[in-house]
């Protein structure tokens, strides 16, 4: 994947990327050249959730074996949020996207959430630029379903081509009321940062984390790059 260019001229150095082994060649060329790559714990459920790897500080692994999900399990350090540099640049992965930078993940919502949650911070900005990676057959040419909290992004990146969209907007931080209760109510870190409010019954009849289920959404191609 070709690098963006900035307005500074210079290049990304700090990336918040996909955890999802469609991204793994750009996370391991990032660690390569010597970037800092941001990935997130599976749902956000860790205290600190998103585990840090610095290119040059691999202690010994391959940037490869560290781009992966072990490996960054294993070389990655685990990060608060407010612990976390402004992001550069985001990758993320798409079933499908239009020429209007408009996506759709896998339906799980965990990449806007990763997402709203960095902005709220501060660690994503208007500076920041937002790439998918994607097979062709997932760019289209029709409208997809967009919602307040869906951010889009500003590039698409093909193997054969670069793709340039006109950003309109983003979302600046979490929207409470398109965030499920049974979400909320599901995992200690949003119901912590929740505005009060009542608790869905059928999280309480099974309160775990883990109470909300995979969805079972697979990419186009096995080159593809679905994020949530």
């Amino acid at each position: 994947m070709p690098w963006p260019s900035f307005p500074s001229g210079g290049r990304p150095r700090v990336l918040k990327a996909n955890r999802d082994a469609p991204q793994l060649p750009v996370r391991a060329r990032a660690l390569a050249e010597g970037k800092v790559v941001y990935m997130a714990v599976p749902r956000l459920r860790a205290p600190k959730p998103f585990l840090r790897l610095d290119g040059s500080r691999l202690r010994g692994a391959s940037p490869r074996k560290a781009a992966s999900i072990r490996g960054a399990a294993a070389a990655g350090r685990p990060t608060p949020v407010d612990k976390l540099e402004r992001i550069d640049l985001v990758v993320c992965g798409s079933v499908a996207v239009n020429r209007r930078g408009v996506r759709v993940g896998k339906g799980g919502g965990y990449s806007d959430l990763e997402f709203a949650l960095l902005a709220e911070a501060g660690r994503i900005d208007d500076r920041t630029t937002i790439v998918t990676t994607v097979h062709p057959l997932q760019v289209v040419d029709r409208d997809l379903p967009e919602t307040g909290h869906d951010f889009r992004v500003d590039r698409i990146v093909t193997p054969e081509k670069v793709f340039k969209c006109r950003r309109v907007r983003r979302p600046k931080g979490i929207l409470w009321d398109h965030l499920p209760e049974e979400k909320i109510a599901g995992s200690r870190r949003w119901r912590d940062r929740a505005p009060e409010g009542p608790v869905h019954p059928a999280v309480l009849r099974n309160p775990r984390p883990d109470f909300f289920p995979r969805n079972p959404a697979r990419t186009m191609c096995s080159s593809s790059g679905a994020g949530a």
